[in-house]
């Protein structure tokens, strides 16, 4: 376990040096690990970071092609709950113009125009409660 969660700490780091493709390994070779031995949040989180570097985790088929990709169902719901882009941008280790990016793919997607919009096709979660 501790070997796998070095080879996610140092993708993870590779990836925020801007290294992708050094980071793709680490990556790759930290999911499986992980996986195998069913730790399942840390695996969740390095496909998570495998996702950011650009790598492919599934094919994209016509039924699919609508649907949020993983990074853009985390921007969207940190949008619906308030956040800025840079806000956004701080927690995911990403520019906010990369956070526009995907937002204005959501928005494509879900057929919709602003962030006003997000809470509409995207439910809060009940665990959540919102002070206002």
């Amino acid at each position: 376990m501790e070997l796998a969660r070095a080879h996610l700490l140092y993708g993870e780091w590779l990836r925020r040096e801007r290294r992708r493709v050094d980071a793709r390994d680490q990556l790759r070779t930290a999911h499986e690990m992980l996986a195998t031995r069913g730790i399942g949040a840390f695996a969740d989180r390095a496909r998570r970071e495998l996702l950011a570097t650009g790598e492919t985790v599934r094919k994209r088929t016509v039924e699919t092609r609508d649907e949020l990709t993983a990074q853009e169902r985390q921007i969207a719901r940190l949008a619906r709950d308030g956040l800025s882009n840079p806000e956004i941008g701080t927690r995911l280790f990403i520019s906010p113009r990369t956070v526009k990016y995907h937002l204005s793919k959501v928005f494509t997607k879900l057929d919709i125009r602003s962030r006003n919009q997000l809470d509409r096709v995207l439910p809060g979660d009940p665990a959540i409660v919102r002070s206002s």
